[in-house]
């Protein structure tokens, strides 16, 4: 971990690198391209300096004022990370109301005890600090955590945050901003995943959401939580700017969730929002993706696949796909197509930028529009 805390930069692409909010681990936070199969539009938030003045932690408790923002901070065992954290909390340039409402899921390490440092100078500062947990044998899970955390807490808004991660000094402000304009959205920063620790919403949306899967070791809670988001209607609004420095490492919960557990999730909220609605589709990618994602759907959708679609000579050149594992007689055999010959709806399952900007201009030239005659699934 060589980069400095808070410093903007490109993420590294080694597995163990900080990505400061421009990417996010690859198995569990991959919601953006599931949200690209909603329907929904991501919207970006520009930026606006206008600072509200903060008030005293004095006036805030006890003269009754309401809380704006509450930090919502789940904590297990992040002694090593939690200085650089907390110290991001007390670095924002947020002028309103604002709380740290800490929820400490049966540390066994030093972490309470930095927290409890930190609430001293924290409180000096304004910022009112909440604090729960438990000492059970054995954690409660994430889900458990933030869902404690937020109820402990009293703010209009909340920020989400994990222990292991650094806030960017504009970033409380700039997410307030935009989202007294959009009462009902996940606000994040620039970046190609919808990632977690970056979400801030109004609580009465949270609420109104139903709260983290508490099924503890495994689960992709914040995945879960974001699909019944889009179920409801919600939106999500993303400002474009370096919000938040991304700790991707081997201690890190995201590797608690298996990839196939995020992959099977993916594709039946792909069958539920997109497939749903079609009669037929081409998937584009005659590759390793493209048939992994086809022996995946149910087998009414599987039915529903007129093609795939491919560049490679060699993949055209064989000329069908034979799904061997089917128990039908005859196996199914799926046709390659070139991607001129073949009939949209697409689901494509080529990853983004790794072309050369080939793959970007050859779907162009479609002159297609996504949402309605295509979505992404690499």
């Amino acid at each position: 971990m060589s980069q400095a805390a808070g410093a903007p930069q490109r993420p590294s692409s080694a597995a163990g690198g900080q990505v400061p909010f421009e990417g996010g681990p690859p198995a569990s936070h991959s919601a953006l391209d599931t949200f690209r199969c909603s329907g929904a539009p991501l919207h970006r938030v520009p930026d606006s300096p206008q600072l509200q003045p903060r008030a005293s932690l004095e006036s805030v408790m006890g003269e009754g004022c309401r809380i704006q923002v509450s930090i919502i901070l789940p904590v297990h065992n992040t002694e090593c990370w939690l200085d650089e954290c907390l110290k991001s909390v007390l670095e924002q340039d947020f002028q309103g109301t604002m709380e740290l409402s800490v929820f400490n899921d049966a540390s066994k390490d030093n972490s309470i005890n930095i927290i409890e440092k930190w609430k001293f100078r924290l409180e000096d500062a304004g910022i009112r600090v909440v604090i729960g947990g438990h000492d059970s044998p054995q954690p409660q899970g994430v889900g458990f955590a933030k869902n404690q955390a937020v109820i402990q807490s009293s703010g209009t808004y909340l920020c989400f945050l994990d222990s292991d991660d650094v806030m960017m000094p504009q970033r409380v402000r700039l997410q307030h901003e935009a989202a007294i304009q959009h009462p009902n959205s996940v606000f994040t920063s620039h970046g190609p995943t919808v990632i977690m620790p970056t979400w801030f919403c109004s609580r009465e949306w949270f609420f109104h959401v139903g709260k983290f899967d508490e099924g503890g070791k495994g689960v992709p809670e914040d995945l879960l939580f974001f699909y019944e988001h889009i179920r409801k209607g919600g939106g999500v609004f993303r400002v474009d700017q370096c919000l938040l420095q991304y700790r991707y490492h081997p201690q890190a919960a995201t590797h608690s969730v298996l990839e196939e557990t995020i992959w099977d999730y993916r594709v039946r909220f792909l069958e539920e929002r997109a497939l749903k609605h079609w009669t037929s589709f081409t998937i584009w990618n005659a590759g390793k993706q493209g048939r992994k994602l086809y022996r995946s759907l149910s087998p009414a959708n599987q039915k529903k696949v007129v093609a795939f679609c491919d560049v490679d000579e060699n993949k055209l050149a064989k000329g069908f796909y034979t799904y061997q594992e089917s128990k039908e007689t005859p196996k199914p055999k799926i046709p390659i197509q070139h991607f001129r010959d073949a009939t949209p709806p697409f689901i494509i399952c080529v990853k983004l930028d790794l072309t050369g900007g080939a793959f970007e201009e050859n779907l162009n030239t479609l002159d297609l529009k996504e949402g309605l005659d295509y979505h992404h699934f690499n």
